[in-house]
């Protein structure tokens, strides 16, 4: 078994698309691998900031013969029907197949033998193809070749069992194709010549030897290391950032790890500010204190090995940050100078969007909706409300802002802190964007919520009356986004908000032409949020036909409400009593469908007590009273789990029904009055929620 050793070197790739390539790579070769018949151990993709590289162990020396039969024509078939079976199979005449009796004639079969070719000759096509497929988010072409890849290419090692794989990559335009070899080169700067290796484990311990280390995870490791020690070295601790480790991780071949200090002049500046000028900007990690505060000193990663151990890099990094923190610190001066409202009027000069009017537009309506919320959210003071919808955007119009976007709402906080605001409306102006994702966390405060909520349903009504819907995988406003954050806002804080009623609310506060009406803008939301619940509640565990279910009764559009219905659902037909009787359930409802079909009628009417003919019968009647009656005030209290356990009273006599009763009996009345028992099942379970949408 031998090894095969792919690497693809060439000018730095983009960070954020390496680890991407690296899979993309060990996914195409893998695939044309096993398409080939070239069964193999393992596979192993590798990405540096220049270089692709994958290792496949265990490879044959060559691919298995194989012997393929194909059935032709019958015997004394027309001449163009066997000349067309003989150029399928590659032959020249019938000589060369053999006559079979299949028991349903002779037929003629040819038996075709193929011949396992060398893997090498075979890895040479999988590596051209592949080299010409891999694909990139960007690409390139460079000097005269027509051939695009993510940056110009310079070599390919291509190496099986240690010997050099004949074949090129054709670049197209005149250019020297890059012919397969076995030599590459190291760092950039500290081993730049060319070297030759003869296996994956000789490139491995070559590359270490030029300053690259191969191998991302490790890199990514000694990184973390090394900054964590020098924090603690310092009496510090490392600001944890997995997204800037992974970044940085493809900026450097040879990571080396260096403190720098921040001027104590910038100390002042918002942590967040002066850490995202860093991230942003620099790629510099940040070092916290013992409480967790922001300290002088950042973490920067060289790709360099320097004689006086790196403090003219250190140097260089600090006079950079200098300048970057600089127009900061004189922006956070100089926003602090105009209060937040006085930027209100500023928001008019901003398009929320060309349909939907100005962000100032939009504050109005938030103000509103949000005072509106306050209501129905305990402890929610409404003038407290009011001032922070009011504010919430008003930072945009900042300077911090407008140099650092990803900063909006943060930087009003600590502007609206800075004057004297209270800290639940200076907390709101912050939070009032979140959730923004699902790892994100969900705002309690009750100003908070009660903005965060208002922000996002002005959102979502505007955006459905002018049909700007998300489509498959486009959702350009993030419409998706905004109606989870509403789910998490209102089951994780347990708010009792009929959502139709929000919906209509805010449409009614857009003053702009050309809306769908509220009716159908709210209806659209509510089947839109049913669907976004079924993907929240997956990840609970709570099935998806089970909200179906619910949903089906009409008109619930209490998402705790709806929640407490579905999981006390869940528990009813997880149990040996519910499964049993949604079985029943069916088919009761399947018996009173196709009789309905042919008698023409409904068969939804009470059944008359007087024709109760046997036990089982007036059983089953008698206990479709009691659960009617026992249901009715416990679903009145909401008392879900209760309603079911009266539902599960019905087993034993629906059960006694089935084995005991004829539903189709001779007498028509009888018939009809025991097709209305079966019609009442239907009508008693369908009141909880819609036993015909649940599966099983």
């Amino acid at each position: 078994m031998s090894e095969f050793l792919i690497e693809f070197f060439s000018e730095e790739i983009p960070a954020r698309m390496q680890a991407r390539a690296a899979d993309d790579l060990k996914a195409l070769v893998t695939a044309k691998l096993k398409a080939a018949g070239l069964d193999f151990a393992r596979a192993d993709a590798h990405s540096t900031p220049r270089r692709l590289a994958l290792v496949v162990d265990g490879l044959p020396a060559q691919q298995p013969d194989v012997r393929e039969e194909k059935k032709g024509p019958r015997v004394g078939a027309p001449e163009q029907a066997v000349q067309g079976f003989l150029k399928s199979a590659g032959l020249a005449s019938l000589d060369q197949c053999e006559q079979r009796d299949t028991g349903k004639g002779v037929f003629w079969f040819a038996v075709i033998e193929k011949k396992g070719r060398a893997t090498a000759a075979v890895l040479g096509e999988i590596l051209t193809a592949v080299a010409a497929e891999l694909p990139w988010p960007k690409s390139m072409r460079w000097s005269t070749g027509t051939v695009r890849w993510v940056r110009p290419l310079h070599s390919i090692i291509a190496l099986f069992d240690g010997q050099v794989i004949p074949g090129a990559v054709a670049l197209g335009g005149g250019e020297t194709p890059v012919v397969f070899g076995n030599s590459t080169r190291g760092h950039r700067f500290l081993a730049p010549d060319a070297f030759t290796v003869t296996s994956f484990a000789d490139y491995q311990a070559k590359l270490r030897g030029a300053h690259v280390l191969l191998d991302r995870a490790e890199r990514r490791r000694k990184i973390q290391a090394d900054a964590e020690a020098l924090c603690t070295e310092a009496g510090l601790v490392l600001s944890p950032d997995d997204g800037l480790l992974d970044e940085v991780c493809g900026l450097v071949e040879w990571p080396v790890v260096l403190m720098g200090a921040i001027d104590e002049a910038f100390m002042d500046v918002p942590a967040e500010v002066l850490i995202t000028s860093m991230r942003t900007h620099q790629k510099y990690f940040a070092a916290l204190d013992h409480q967790g505060r922001m300290a002088p000193r950042f973490i920067v990663v060289a790709n360099m090995v320097t004689a006086d151990g790196g403090k003219a890099v250190v140097a260089g990094n600090e006079r950079v940050l200098r300048a970057r923190l600089s127009d900061a610190k004189f922006f956070w001066d100089l926003d602090r100078k105009t209060k937040l409202e006085e930027r209100v009027p500023a928001l008019a000069d901003i398009t929320f969007h060309a349909r939907l009017g100005t962000v100032a537009d939009k504050i109005t309506r938030v103000q509103t909706l949000a005072a509106e919320i306050a209501d129905a959210i305990p402890g929610a003071d409404v003038d407290a409300v009011r001032s922070a919808a009011l504010l919430a955007k008003a930072d945009l119009v900042t300077g911090v802002v407008g140099e650092f976007p990803e900063l909006q709402g943060v930087m009003g906080r600590y502007y609206a802190i800075g004057e004297g605001e209270r800290a639940d409306v200076a907390a709101a102006i912050a939070d009032h964007y979140k959730p923004l994702g699902p790892n994100d966390t969900c705002p309690t405060a009750p100003v908070s919520v009660a903005v965060a909520l208002a922000d996002k349903i002005d959102t979502l009504a505007g955006f459905f009356a002018i049909d700007e819907k998300p489509t498959g995988s486009k959702d350009p406003y993030a419409l998706r986004r905004a109606a989870l954050g509403i789910i998490r806002l209102i089951l994780e804080n347990g708010l009792r908000l009929p959502l139709t009623a929000l919906f209509q609310a805010s449409h009614r506060l857009y003053q702009v032409d050309g809306l769908a009406d509220a009716a159908t803008v709210s209806k659209d939301l509510v089947g839109f949020f049913a669907d976004r619940l079924k993907v929240v509640l997956r990840d609970q565990g709570v099935r998806h036909d089970l909200i179906d279910a619910v949903f089906a009764l009409g008109g619930e559009d209490d998402l705790v409400r709806l929640l407490a219905r579905v999981q006390a659902l869940q528990a009813f037909v997880g149990s040996e009593d519910g499964a049993n009787l949604l079985t029943a359930y069916k088919r009761a409802s399947n018996i009173v469908r196709i009789e309905e079909k042919k008698d023409g009628i409904t068969h939804d009417a009470a059944p008359d007590a007087a024709l109760l003919a046997q036990d089982e019968e007036k059983a089953l009647s008698a206990a479709l009273d009691s659960a009617a009656q026992a249901a009715g005030p416990l679903l009145e209290r909401e008392d879900f789990a209760g309603t079911m356990a009266a539902l599960a009273a019905l087993r034993g006599p629906v059960d006694a029904f089935f084995d005991k009763v004829t539903v189709n009996a001779d007498d028509a009345a009888l018939r009809v009055n025991r097709l209305r028992l079966l019609g009442r099942i239907r009508a008693t379970l369908n009141s909880v929620a819609d036993f015909s949408r649940i599966e099983g």
